[in-house]
């Protein structure tokens, strides 16, 4: 029941002639943002969704919203499952683009051949299988739906993951952005980087965009988006201090995590990604690299149990 009525309230919305945001609420672990972009000649599709129900209720909206035109095209903004997993459920000859470091991830994630226990309910992607890009790139990439001008574009360094993408229209002013924006939820950035993080608010404060979808959460207007980067910048200095705090004290990034104080983000959904940003923070200190067993058991502690998701 919990899936269902969680699933219905995910809607398409028109936020420019021909450019649609699919928000689906509450964008917690696995339920995300994504979107279409319609040109004369057929459909792009930003982004598919964890599961075979999430993405056929997704493309199935974006078919009555755009006449049942043809989804040539896809992008996705990074590898992780929430935003590329539907994948296999776009049409054969659909041509799907993505950075090279987020193809080789997707090529090497176990997680779409069984979800372990970290979450509850366990998720059932359904009918999926691993499908990545057939067109991988290393900076940007112009791509037109008809006359329509989209643009794919890399931070230039590791952030929310080493492949993050996002795709830009600049007639529209319209800025997907991936996970490299969480709108009201806190952030996990275990596979990228918390300085890459930090240093990205800037670039996308650069594309003075007037509408951000962002990857998670509600979808931001102009004037939103300064307080939006905003407040990712203090929770990223944040994580930043607590690490240098635990490194300093000899603390774990479990205990820096339990000692730490939430104060303004302690409101957040997923809270608990605290610890797996502070696992990478405390990675990144001395050039090594995560234990991702290591940090997700770390986090399940903090967090009392399995983490919670409503797919």
């Amino acid at each position: 029941m919990i899936v269902e009525k969680q699933a219905d309230t995910a809607r398409l919305h028109e936020i420019s002639a021909g450019v649609f945001a699919w928000v689906q609420p509450d964008g917690t672990w696995w339920v995300n943002n994504a979107g279409a972009v319609a040109g004369d000649d057929g459909v792009l599709i930003v982004d598919t969704c964890a599961t075979e129900q999430r993405t056929r209720r997704f493309l199935k909206a974006v078919a009555e919203a755009t006449g049942d035109a043809p989804v040539r095209m896809a992008v996705n903004t990074h590898q992780h499952g929430d935003h590329s997993y539907g994948n296999s459920l776009l049409p054969d000859q659909t041509v799907i683009f993505g950075h090279a470091a987020m193809r080789d991830a997707l090529l090497a994630d176990p997680l779409i051949d069984g979800c372990p226990p970290i979450w509850t309910p366990v998720p059932d992607w359904g009918n999926v299988t691993r499908r990545v890009p057939s067109v991988g790139f290393q900076s940007e990439l112009t791509l037109f739906a008809g006359k329509r001008r989209i643009e794919l574009r890399h931070p230039g360094h590791a952030a929310h993951t080493a492949g993050d993408v996002v795709v830009w229209l600049p007639e529209e002013r319209v800025l997907f952005t991936g996970d490299l924006v969480f709108n009201g939820l806190t952030p996990l950035l275990l596979m990228g980087s918390v300085e890459g993080a930090l240093k990205s608010l800037d670039w996308l404060a650069d594309f003075e965009a007037e509408h951000v979808v962002p990857g998670h959460g509600p979808l931001a207007a102009a004037s939103d988006l300064p307080e939006i980067l905003a407040v990712h910048e203090r929770y990223y200095r944040f994580v930043l201090e607590v690490a240098r705090k635990g490194r300093e004290n000899g603390l774990t990034p479990l205990a820096a995590a339990q000692d730490a104080d939430l104060g303004e983000f302690a409101g957040w959904g997923d809270a608990e990604r605290l610890v797996l940003n502070l696992h990478r923070a405390y990675a990144e200190a001395v050039g090594g690299e995560v234990d991702l067993l290591t940090a997700f058991g770390d986090t399940m502690t903090w967090n009392g149990g399995p983490l919670p998701t409503s797919v």
